[in-house]
C-alpha cells in the first residue's frame, strides 16, 4: 500500500518536470484584419479574441506572402527561397530533402510529433511529412482540399485524407476533422511531451462551409465573402473545443499554444482602383495575399503558456516565421540538431523577460512564384517601421500605415541602407536557385510513386493544379524532375484521372453530389484520345490508347540518378495534353 501511495504522490511531481508541449495552429489565408480583436467589426472570433487577451502578441510579425513559402520557413527557420519552396506548384513547393525540420528537432528530443491538415511541401518521398520527422500524419494532398494531388472528389465534407500515407475516409467538415483527430493525439500522448501542428486548409478556397456558419454574414453588403468569414468562425469554434480537450487531458497549463496565419487575407477585403477599401476590413494595410506590401505578409501571432503566467502584452519589434523554431527550442530547452542553421532568432527573452527587440533588425520577404528565382522581384526590405518595396519605393508605417506616400526621393540615405541589406541576403538565399528538389522513384520507402500535373515543371502556363482543371482538361504541360534510386525496369502508368476514380481515359468525369455549402464540381470534358507518349530523357515511346481503358502502361529501363519524365496524350484532332497522373513502380 505504501508503494502505491508513493507512486501516486510522484505522478504530479513528474508531470511538473515534463518539458512543455507545443501546439501550433496555422490558419490558411486569414489576414491580420480577419479577427474581431484586430478591429474587424463584423467577424465573430471569440476564441481568437480570448487568446489575444491572454497571450504575448507579436504585432509586427511577418510571414511569406503565400502558402508553401511560409510553411517551409516555419519548419526550418530558413528563408523559403533558400530551401526550394518559393512557389505553390510546379515542384517549386518541395522542401529540400537535406533540410532539418521542426519535427526532426522535437522528435530527436523525445517528443511525439504530429501534423493535421495542410503540409504543402511535397506529396512524395522524400518530401512527405512522414519523411520529415512527423510520427503521426493526417493530411490532404497538395496545397488544398480538391487540388490535383488530393483524393478524388474531396470537397471539404466527409472526405478521404491520407493517414500515415494511406487513404482513409473521415466523417465531417475538414476543419472539424483536423481538430478532432488532433484531440485524439493529445489524449493518447498526454503523459509524454508532444508537438502538435494543426495546419488548417481553411479559409483557403474553394470557399466551402456549412450554411450555419456563413448565414450570419450573408446579407451584409460590407462583407466581401460570407463563406470566407464563415470558415474562420468555424475554425474559431473548433479551436475553442480543442482547447477544452487540452484542459480535460490535463495538459493545458504546460502547453505552449501558438496561433498564427500563413499570409495576408485572400478574400476578406476589396479595394477600388485608388486603394480605398470598398468591402471588408484590412486593419488599415495595403494589399492582400501574394503582395510585397504590408497586407500580403503581416499576420497575427499569439503565444500563450499558462504555466509561465506570462503577462498578456504586445511585442512591437520586427519578427517573423523564421523566429518560431529557434524560439520554441529555447523555451523547451531543446538542443538543436548539430547540422541545423537558422536564419531566425530566438524570441525567448522577449517572451519570458519582456526584453525589448532592437529597432535595427532587418528582415526581407518577397513573392517569387517563378520557375527560377528572379533577383529583386516583388521584395520588401523591412526595418522597424521602414519598408523598401522593390528597391524603389520607401514607406514609413509610423506615419503612413497604408503605404500611400512614397518618400524614397526624400530619404535616399535610408533607401541605400536597405538596398545594401538586400544584396548579401540575395546571395545567401539564391545559392540553390538553379537546383531541383526531385521526387525519388524506385526506393523502398515509397514503392509506388504517384506524380500529378500539379507538379509539372510547366513554364508557359500554370498546370492543372486543381480537380476542376482536370475535369476540364486545362493547364500547361511540362516534365517531372525525378531522381531514380536504382537502375532497373519500371512500369509507368499514365492516366487522365487518379487511380481511385476508376474512370476511363476518354470519360467525362461525372459531377458528384455537393454538400450544402459546397459548390459542385464542373461537368467533365470528354476527350477522344488516340495515343500516349512517354518521354524519358531523349527517348520517346508512343503507344495507342484503347477505348475504355483507364491507363496506358509503359515498361522502361531507367538508369540511376537525376532524370526527366514527360507525358503526352494526343486526341484524334492532334491536340496534346499532359497525362494528369502517372504512377511509377519498380518491377525489378
Amino acid at each position: 500500500m505504501r508503494k502505491v501511495f508513493l507512486l501516486l504522490f510522484l505522478i504530479p511531481v513528474l508531470g511538473l518536470a515534463q518539458k512543455p508541449n507545443v501546439v501550433i495552429v496555422l490558419t490558411d489565408d486569414q489576414g491580420y484584419g480577419d479577427l474581431a480583436c484586430h478591429g474587424n467589426p463584423w467577424i465573430r472570433t471569440p476564441t481568437m479574441d480570448m487568446l489575444h487577451r491572454q497571450s504575448v502578441r507579436f504585432t509586427n510579425f511577418h510571414s511569406g506572402t503565400t502558402c508553401a513559402p511560409t510553411r517551409a520557413s516555419l519548419m526550418t527557420s530558413k528563408n523559403s527561397n533558400k530551401v526550394g519552396a518559393w512557389h505553390t506548384i510546379i515542384g517549386r513547393e518541395y522542401l529540400r530533402a537535406e533540410e532539418t525540420t521542426m519535427a526532426d528537432h522535437f522528435r530527436a528530443a523525445g517528443y511525439k510529433t504530429a501534423i493535421f491538415g495542410k503540409w504543402h511541401l511535397g506529396d512524395n518521398y522524400p518530401f512527405r511529412p512522414q519523411d520529415r520527422g512527423f510520427d503521426e500524419v493526417l493530411v490532404h494532398g497538395g496545397g488544398g482540399v480538391a487540388q490535383t494531388p488530393d483524393y478524388w472528389n474531396n470537397d471539404y465534407f466527409n472526405d478521404t485524407y491520407f493517414h500515415n500515407g494511406k487513404p482513409q475516409k473521415y466523417k465531417g467538415y475538414c476543419t472539424d476533422v483536423w481538430f478532432r483527430e488532433a484531440g485524439k493525439f493529445v489524449q493518447k500522448n498526454k503523459r509524454k511531451p508532444f508537438l502538435c501542428y494543426i495546419a488548417l486548409n481553411a479559409p483557403h478556397g474553394p470557399y466551402h462551409v456549412a450554411p450555419e456558419y456563413s448565414k450570419p454574414y450573408a446579407d451584409n453588403p460590407k462583407i466581401p465573402n460570407a463563406n470566407f468569414y464563415g470558415m474562420i468562425t468555424n475554425a474559431d469554434e473548433q479551436m475553442g473545443l480543442f482547447i477544452e480537450k487540452l484542459k480535460k487531458a490535463g495538459v493545458y497549463e504546460n502547453t505552449i499554444f501558438i496561433f498564427m496565419s500563413d499570409n495576408g487575407t485572400a478574400a476578406g477585403v476589396k479595394f477600388d482602383k485608388e486603394g480605398n477599401v470598398t468591402q471588408g476590413f484590412n486593419a488599415g494595410m495595403r494589399a492582400t495575399k501574394g503582395s510585397q506590401y504590408e497586407g500580403g505578409h503581416r499576420v497575427p501571432f499569439f503565444l500563450h503558456w499558462p504555466a509561465q503566467k506570462l503577462p498578456a502584452r504586445d511585442v512591437n519589434g520586427l519578427t517573423s516565421m523564421l523566429d518560431v523554431l529557434p524560439t520554441l527550442l529555447d523555451l523547451c530547452k531543446i538542443e538543436p540538431i548539430k547540422s541545423a542553421e537558422f536564419d531566425g532568432i530566438s524570441l525567448a527573452s522577449a517572451i519570458l523577460n519582456n526584453e525589448t527587440l532592437g529597432p535595427e533588425r532587418i528582415l526581407i520577404t518577397d513573392t517569387q512564384r517563378e520557375a527560377f528565382l528572379v533577383e529583386g522581384k516583388m521584395s520588401a526590405v523591412m526595418q522597424g517601421t521602414w519598408r523598401l518595396i522593390n528597391g524603389k519605393e520607401l514607406y514609413d508605417l509610423s506615419s503612413d500605415p497604408g503605404q500611400r506616400a512614397n518618400i524614397a526621393e526624400a530619404q535616399q540615405e535610408k533607401v541605400q541602407e536597405l538596398k545594401n541589406a538586400y544584396k548579401p541576403w540575395w546571395q545567401d538565399i539564391s545559392q540553390h536557385g538553379d537546383e531541383f528538389n526531385r521526387v525519388i522513384v524506385g526506393d523502398k520507402k515509397q514503392r509506388v510513386v504517384g506524380l500529378t500535373a500539379h507538379d509539372f515543371f510547366a513554364l508557359d502556363e500554370n498546370p492543372a493544379w486543381n480537380q476542376d482543371m482536370i475535369r476540364l482538361a486545362k493547364g500547361g504541360n511540362g516534365p517531372w524532375k525525378v531522381k531514380v534510386a536504382q537502375t532497373g525496369r519500371y512500369r509507368v502508368s499514365l492516366r487522365r484521372y487518379p487511380l481511385e476514380s476508376k474512370l476511363a481515359l476518354d470519360a467525362a468525369a461525372p459531377v458528384p453530389p455537393a454538400e450544402p455549402g459546397a459548390d459542385p464540381y464542373p461537368v467533365g470534358k470528354k476527350l477522344n484520345l488516340r495515343s500516349a507518349k512517354l518521354i524519358v530523357g531523349t527517348e520517346v515511346i508512343e503507344l495507342p490508347i484503347k477505348a475504355g481503358s483507364q491507363s496506358v502502361d509503359f515498361v522502361v529501363e531507367l538508369p540511376a540518378g537525376d532524370g526527366v519524365i514527360q507525358s503526352l496524350f494526343i486526341d484524334d484532332a492532334g491536340n496534346e495534353y499532359g497525362a494528369f497522373y502517372a504512377y511509377i513502380t519498380k518491377l525489378r
